[in-house]
Order: C-alpha cells, then sequence, then structure tokens
C-alpha cells in the first residue's frame, strides 16, 4: 500500500470532517460545529506554531490524521509533544499508517528539539494500544479530569 504523510492544508477540510467525524463516533462523541471549525483553522493557522497536524493520503483521499501540539514542561527545559488526536480509516488499519504518522510526529518533535512525544488512549482501544506497545512506552499515569 502506498500513502504519503504530508501537513494539513485548506484543501483537504472535506476529507479532514469526514475523518474527525468518524474518529468522533469511535469514541462516542460529539463536538458542537464551533468546535470542529475552529480546530480546523487552528491546525492551519501560521501563528499557532505549537498547534499541528499532519495527514496520510493515499490515490488523492485522505485516510488518515494525526493532530498534535506542543507546549511547555515544568520538569523540562525544551517543549514537548502531545499527540492528541490519531486516526486511521478502517479500510486501510494494518497496512502502516497510524504508525507512518507517529513517526512523522516523532520526527517533527526531534526537529523542533522536543525530548518527549506522549498520548493516551482509553483502554479498549486495543487495535491502536498493540501499536502503541511496539512505538512507545506504557506509562503508569492514570488521568484525572474535572
Amino acid at each position: 500500500m502506498s500513502f504519503a504523510i504530508r501537513p494539513v492544508a485548506p484543501k483537504d477540510e472535506p476529507e479532514w470532517r469526514r475523518l474527525w467525524s468518524a474518529y468522533l463516533a469511535f469514541y462516542e462523541s460529539s463536538v458542537p460545529e464551533t468546535v470542529t471549525e475552529t480546530t480546523f483553522a487552528r491546525l492551519l493557522d501560521p501563528q499557532r506554531s505549537q498547534q499541528d497536524a499532519l495527514v496520510a493520503e493515499q490515490n488523492g483521499k485522505l485516510v488518515g490524521f494525526v493532530h498534535f501540539i506542543f507546549h511547555a514542561h515544568n520538569w523540562r527545559v525544551e517543549d514537548v509533544c502531545y499527540l492528541q488526536d490519531l486516526f486511521v480509516d478502517p479500510s486501510v488499519r494494518g497496512a502502516g499508517v497510524g504508525h507512518a504518522l507517529i513517526e512523522a510526529v516523532y520526527a517533527e518533535a526531534d526537529r523542533r528539539g522536543s525530548p518527549s512525544v506522549y498520548w493516551l488512549t482509553q483502554d479498549f482501544n486495543t487495535r491502536a494500544r498493540a501499536l502503541y506497545d511496539r512505538v512507545a512506552r506504557l506509562t503508569p499515569f492514570v488521568k484525572y479530569q474535572r
């Protein structure tokens, strides 16, 4: 399977929205339209260089995306990278798209001098966790949220 990883572009909005909707549905979640609009705009905004996105494209169609955010950290001098969202179209899962997207985030973190990339997932996301176990180290942290 041949695909390319590249930065998200304005022309990607319809396909990105299709994938974004499927991603939210997977997590049995939804966001207001204004959040979707704002998120896509932020991912494209050169003034918000801390927030970024890459897409996987195959034959002119998006088959995956990754959103990531660089931020300060109290235990490091350098910014760290939070991989917030990763989604691969179910029709191409298992073909290396998710792995390539994570590796592209690692490369961008290295380029920016960020020593750490981290993310969260739900415990029931077993298929994705099998990939994550190969490309990262599971930590013992538990998330709390207000």
